[in-house]
């Protein structure tokens, strides 16, 4: 018996390697759960289907070449714009003028069997997601109607907590903030929210959350959940990432961890480096901020201007692979994915710089011996079965 398992074996690995690893990645329905263009969009004026290789990670020709065929859009808000959720409508409308402008290239879809259909066209198949749950203003029905524009996933919250659900910022800061029950994790209309999500099909987001949300959010769903740019705890402690346990809970709910590409949140030796990288141009970024320059541009500036320091702090392109490894060692293939967070991060890895590279990660995982049918799960498949799984058929 082991001798016809192991000739098995020896056949399966024979037949992958005479594929090349662009022909998996050709083949497969390659997903990413999370980008950040639209944010490029409102803060700097960038027009999707135009050519700016160099200027950010995505455009639509790009994104074609690196093989893409799903994309979930983040919409991006804080709660701190004069009014969220026409801020988030914002966002939505430059896609929807990207897409009509585009019919032969990218297709909003509503469901996964639009979705196939359209990735069987060889078109992009467009989603959206919600960063922050500030954008639907604690209104339901608000929700309604981002749901109505597109809207699948929601990220609960964003670094700062909402009235109803607390941040992994502010669980782990002793400043930080309470929901408006005076507690940590989901109030009673978060519980509430959660609920509205899985009734209408629209999937739960737990990055970002704080520990006690997250669990709270496990305990009331009924539908399974997903990370859509998260990477493990265990091998870059931050507040960001997901403990062992909770990627073991989010496993057990059937849902999947997308691994996030920031070099901070999968190479511990990042953030220290970035954090002396900042203090040496202080005085400079200074200088921006007194001009009005928002911070976060003042310091994403310095990463463009002194691009030779920058390129070293960026965190080596297998780590992007073993925080992938480390989710199949601890709960298995079925519960991993890929959520780039690609122009919503100032360093992804070395090697990845921008949608062009994904089959790199395709490379890889041949590489490492994996077989077609589990690449095609990482890739894709995963993140497929808990959209359908949230569906309501």
């Amino acid at each position: 018996m082991k001798i016809k398992t192991f000739l098995i074996s020896i056949l399966a690995t024979l037949q992958l390697s005479a594929q090349t690893y662009q022909e998996i990645h050709e083949k497969a329905i390659f997903v990413d759960t999370h980008n950040d263009f639209l944010t490029q969009t409102m803060e700097k004026n960038f027009v999707f289907d135009t050519d700016l290789k160099g200027k950010t990670h995505s455009d639509l020709n790009r994104m074609k070449e690196g093989g893409l065929d799903v994309q979930f859009f983040s919409v991006w808000s804080d709660g701190n714009q004069s009014n969220p959720y026409n801020y988030a409508n914002r966002q939505i409308d430059s896609l929807d003028a990207v897409i009509k402008r585009n019919p032969d290239k990218i297709v909003k879809v509503a469901n996964s069997k639009e979705l196939l259909k359209t990735v069987k066209q060889h078109k992009i198949a467009a989603l959206i997601g919600l960063e922050g749950g500030h954008q639907f203003e604690n209104d339901l029905g608000k929700l309604d109607a981002l749901y109505n524009r597109g809207v699948r996933y929601i990220t609960l919250t964003w670094n700062n907590s909402t009235p109803w659900a607390t941040s992994a910022s502010d669980e782990t800061n002793p400043e930080g903030a309470k929901n408006s029950e005076g507690k940590k994790g989901l109030t009673a209309f978060g519980k509430q929210v959660v609920q509205k999500m899985n009734s209408l099909g629209m999937m739960v987001d737990i990055s970002h959350v704080g520990e006690q949300t997250f669990y709270d959010v496990i305990a009331t769903t009924s539908k399974p959940v997903i990370a859509s740019h998260s990477s493990v705890y265990n091998l870059c402690p931050h507040k960001r990432n997901l403990k062992d346990e909770q990627i073991k809970a989010i496993a057990k709910n059937g849902g999947v961890i997308q691994i996030n590409f920031n070099s901070g949140f999968i190479d511990p030796t990042v953030e220290p480096r970035e954090t002396a990288f900042l203090e040496k141009h202080k005085a400079e970024i200074d200088s921006f901020v007194k001009t009005g320059m928002f911070q976060y541009d003042a310091e994403e500036s310095m990463y463009r201007k002194y691009t030779d320091e920058s390129y070293e702090l960026r965190a080596p392109f297998d780590f992007v692979i073993q925080h992938i490894e480390y989710v199949i060692n601890l709960v298995g293939v079925d519960y991993v994915g890929i959520g780039s967070d690609f122009d919503g991060i100032f360093q992804p890895p070395k090697q990845l710089d921008d949608v062009t590279d994904y089959p790199l990660i395709t490379k890889a995982l041949v590489e490492k011996g994996y077989s077609e049918k589990d690449i095609d799960k990482i890739l894709g498949g995963n993140l497929l079965r808990v959209l359908k799984a949230n569906e309501n058929n």
